[in-house]
């Protein structure tokens, strides 16, 4: 029987930063920070005044290496460095397209974005495909399961583009589902009713800008937050036209959307096929949509899947389950068994 050949093993390797003051923040208390990227790529790391020694084979020492020098370069930067941006780094290095370090802090290629309250930079291989998509095409869909930060990163290049001057106006849209859009069956003014449907719009932009700036362009028109059944009849002009949760847009509605695009203006359409609220029988728009115009070039999508879930690692780990449960079940990405498809 032939031996199965081990891994390269190679000798330590030694980095020595400049700035001392920074190797708290980058080893984290009691090295947690450190204790993460062993964890995750089986190496070991020791830390000896301004040098670290990391040992294992050949591979993930290299891929540590790009781990820590990337965060090292972050913290350089002013920008922080904690669980999310150690497993954003620890993302970037595993991905297929072998991106380099530094490429999560968005320097290298512009897709970092800074606004009055965040700086903002993609998490994922995936995310940062997608913001590039954001910045060069005037209409991007972006799909994948919730927490991959589809809605978030596109009201951030929004709020950008805004502030630059670049358009006049920013439009956030979500269908309102459970209403049936017969929002005049609920109790309060037009603002109470649809709410809270367009809550976690709101609760982006809040995180982009303080609330008062918020309040104010809101009032000056600059933002407008609105349900899917008020852009019926318009032409959106210089505008970052954001639809969310468009998985729960009919046929007729999503075309209707996606046929106000006008002069000098920007569309970004999210959803998640998975999480499909319409009635049974009814087809998604979103899933028409991209049958009717996935081929043309000039339109931007960006599929996100479990891998891409920038919150808790439990949330990842969740949607693998279902998604794997669906597959083995013949079930479509909604769900539903083959026989009940919708639109079928």
């Amino acid at each position: 029987m032939s031996a199965t050949p081990l891994a390269p093993i190679a000798p330590p390797l030694h980095l020595q930063f400049e700035d001392n003051r920074l190797l708290p923040l980058l080893f984290g208390q009691h090295d947690q920070n450190l204790a993460r990227i062993e964890q995750e790529l089986g190496v070991s790391m020791v830390s000896r005044g301004n040098q670290l020694a990391i040992s294992g084979d050949a591979e993930t020492v290299a891929l540590a290496k790009q781990v820590v020098t990337s965060l090292y370069q972050r913290l350089k930067r002013g920008l922080d460095v904690d669980r999310g941006e150690i497993d954003a780094a620890l993302r970037l290095v595993r991905a297929e397209d072998g991106l380099e370090p530094n490429l999560f802090d968005g320097a290298k290629d512009g897709t970092a974005i800074r606004t009055a309250r965040r700086h903002i930079t993609p998490r994922s291989a995936m995310q940062a495909k997608y913001m590039r998509m954001l910045h060069e095409k005037e209409m991007v869909f972006g799909l994948g399961p919730a927490g991959t930060g589809k809605t978030y990163l596109a009201v951030a290049v929004a709020v950008a583009m805004l502030t630059k001057g670049a358009v006049d106006r920013i439009i956030l849209s979500r269908p309102a589902v459970e209403a049936g859009e017969r929002l005049g069956f609920l109790p309060g003014d037009m603002r109470e009713k649809v709410d809270p449907y367009l809550r976690p719009l709101y609760d982006a932009l809040n995180d982009m800008l303080p609330a008062d700036q918020v309040m104010k362009r809101m009032t000056s028109g600059e933002i407008e937050v609105a349900p899917l059944a008020f852009m019926r009849g318009r032409t959106l002009a210089h505008s970052f036209v954001i639809l969310d949760e468009a998985q729960n847009t009919t046929p007729m509605q999503m075309k209707m959307f996606l046929t106000r695009l006008g002069e000098g203006s920007r569309m970004a359409v999210t959803g998640d096929l998975s999480q499909i609220d319409l009635p049974t029988g009814t087809k998604s728009g979103l899933k028409d949509a991209l049958e009717a115009i996935e081929h043309i070039d000039a339109i931007g999508i960006a599929r996100f899947n479990e891998v891409d879930v920038v919150r808790h690692p439990l949330v990842a780990r969740i949607v693998g389950a279902y998604d794997s449960r669906d597959r083995q079940q013949g079930k479509d990405p909604g769900g539903r068994e083959p026989s009940s498809r919708s639109g079928k």
